[in-house]
């Protein structure tokens, strides 16, 4: 009888094929399946890209395209249309939801009422390529023969900046700055911040990567670069870092900020009414007090903008996009929900609704890619600050200034009262900053950063003070209380403006909440503000707006023959970096 052979028992070997060759199954599963997901979305990238480029060439012929908003960047936009792609004018809709263009380049009023801006733009020379590049193709109002770029760069040179009074204490002491007053902790951490790669500061905050050095935000750079620039403790380390390297140059000229490039008026005039009067020799189209509350985007994958909803004083109306339109959207503004007051009455502080950051919020629903308002417009605490608008007649108070900090208008740029509650700083610009200024009318302009702390002699949070209280803090800090009767009998007016979201582009964030100028799948949608992604670029600045306007621009346009203005790596020049590394030791 035959003895019943046992069923062999699989070898370790045998196992481990098996095992293997399981797990290369699932990973053949696996890649084909990663495989078929990239293919698809390599054929709707493809299709994409094959729909934008066939829209091309029937933009330039019968194309419309709608700007939302009506900042500089929509008007850069536009003139990026006329000059580089040849585009007619009268094709180009630019619709507002204010009664003036600029957004928050602003400059109005007259010498009865008072003028008011409400903020300054400190333009800078080195970093602002394109914006240059621009307006020297736009003509200049007031100075025949010369564009816009040579009138501004002239008036700046026969101008410069030398600031002799640019951190004033509590005393009324002028500060030595020569000195960073850095330790050593406080240059490593800089260091250290300079050499991390972006990707690991995701919703970190400047105070929380000086934790252990709180020093640093008692140095006189601290107080010098968080004025100039408008950073809180609180602010996106990304923003901080950005133009530390963007910057740099600036580092070991910041006590003087001979950097800073003045317009020979406020920024509405010298910067938007020649880019408007340029358009309007092109017949563009504006439509002003139209707000646009929603945009439609046709079904399925890809971005492609169908319809355009707004509401003016006629009521609701539609703008049905056809195929060979486009729609350009500013997603975000800084000056939303700004209000003002006046000599006897405080600006109100009203955060409600910003206009721009609805609509984001609106749109950014109905797809995945186009970013975050949240972080930016949910903070209104953390981003507001307060400026204010001082008209005098005749010179008298402009001159005690001069007395005091040694610098005739429009070379100081900035003085800060270091130790003010408000953390209030002044700038006396060259006069006259109006066009519409009378000789004998004089005008300066300030800004507080806390605006919800107690004045430290009018009694008072900053957001709750008339015009006459907040330059009688002022005058208190300049310590020239004893003219304070005689120098208030020379008021015009004085004009605060609160603004709720004027620092909103600083706030902490991850990278995705910004989106892109362009986002990926896009047929005939961008989005263009301080609340786009640019790499390596820096928010809060003309250069911003210009620079987002021109990638929209061309990218839909499919501009090939001319190159956008790179970011310039001053923190790869060895000069520069040799004297910021010197003056970090000063």
């Amino acid at each position: 009888m035959k003895r019943r052979r046992k069923k062999a028992s699989p070898t370790p070997i045998v196992v481990a094929s098996v095992v293997i060759g399981a797990a290369a199954g699932a990973i053949a599963m696996l890649s084909s399946k990663k495989l078929k997901e990239q293919r698809e979305e390599k054929s709707q990238r493809a299709s994409w890209e094959a729909a934008t480029r066939a829209a091309h060439g029937l933009r330039h012929q019968k194309g419309h395209v709608y700007f939302v908003g009506g900042g500089l960047g929509s008007l850069a936009g536009a003139a990026y249309l006329i000059r580089d792609c040849q585009f007619k004018g009268e094709n180009i809709h630019i619709i507002e939801g204010l009664k003036v263009l600029g957004g928050s380049n602003d400059g109005a009023g007259e010498a009865v009422y008072g003028f008011v801006c409400r903020g300054g733009r400190m333009l800078n020379e080195e970093t602002y390529e394109n914006f240059w590049e621009l307006f020297s193709s736009i003509p200049s109002l007031d100075m025949p023969g010369m564009s816009v770029t040579e009138e501004i760069l002239n008036f700046d040179h026969l101008h410069p900046t030398h600031a002799q009074a640019r951190l004033v204490d509590k005393r009324g002491v002028i500060q030595d700055v020569k000195s960073m007053g850095f330790n050593k902790a406080d240059r490593l951490a800089l260091a250290k911040l300079m050499a991390t790669p972006e990707s690991k500061l995701d919703d970190m905050t400047i105070e929380q990567w000086f934790a252990d050095t709180p020093h640093f935000f008692t140095t006189n750079f601290w107080y010098m670069w968080q004025t100039t620039f408008a950073f809180q403790k609180w602010s996106s380390l990304f923003e901080f870092k950005r133009y530390m390297d963007r910057m740099i140059f600036e580092f070991s000229r910041i006590e003087t900020l001979e950097g800073v490039t003045r317009t020979p008026y406020n920024q509405y005039e010298s910067v938007i009414l020649p880019l408007k009067a340029y358009l309007d020799a092109f017949n563009v189209d504006f439509s002003i007090n139209a707000t646009v509350t929603d945009i439609d985007f046709k079904p399925g994958p890809g971005i492609t903008v169908s319809a355009i909803h707004i509401t003016d004083q006629e009521g609701e109306k539609i703008i049905k996009l056809k195929e060979e339109d486009v729609c350009i959207m500013t997603n975000g503004c800084m000056t939303d929900c700004a209000t003002l007051g006046d000599f006897n009455t405080p600006a109100p502080y009203e955060p409600k609704h910003p206009i721009s950051a609805e609509l984001w919020k609106k749109v950014a629903k109905k797809r995945s890619n186009l970013g975050n308002p949240t972080p930016f417009f949910g903070h209104p605490s953390e981003t507001n600050w307060e400026s204010f608008t001082v008209t005098c007649r005749g010179n008298k108070l402009l001159k005690m200034i001069e007395k005091f900090s040694g610098n005739i208008p429009g070379s100081g740029a900035l003085m800060t009262f270091k130790d003010s509650s408000w953390l209030m700083s002044i700038v006396v610009a060259a006069q006259p900053h109006f066009k519409k200024q009378p000789m004998d009318v004089t005008i300066f302009w300030g800004y507080g950063l806390h605006t919800d702390r107690i004045g430290d002699y009018v009694k008072k949070p900053m957001r709750d003070c008339s015009g006459e209280e907040i330059l009688t803090e002022l005058l208190h800090h300049l310590h020239m209380e004893e003219e304070l009767e005689t120098v208030m009998e020379t008021i015009i007016n004085v004009i605060p403006c609160m603004m709720p979201y004027i620092d909103a582009q600083f706030q902490p964030r991850k990278m995705k909440d910004r989106p892109q100028v362009v986002p990926e799948g896009s047929t005939n949608f961008a989005m263009i503000s301080q609340f786009v992604e640019i790499p390596k670029d820096m928010v809060f600045t003309e250069e911003y707006s210009v620079r987002a306007a021109r990638i929209a621009v061309y990218t839909l346009f499919g501009v090939k023959d001319k190159e956008i203005c790179p970011v310039t790596p001053y923190n790869k020049n060895p000069k520069v970096l040799a004297q910021a590394l010197k003056t970090a030791y000063r």
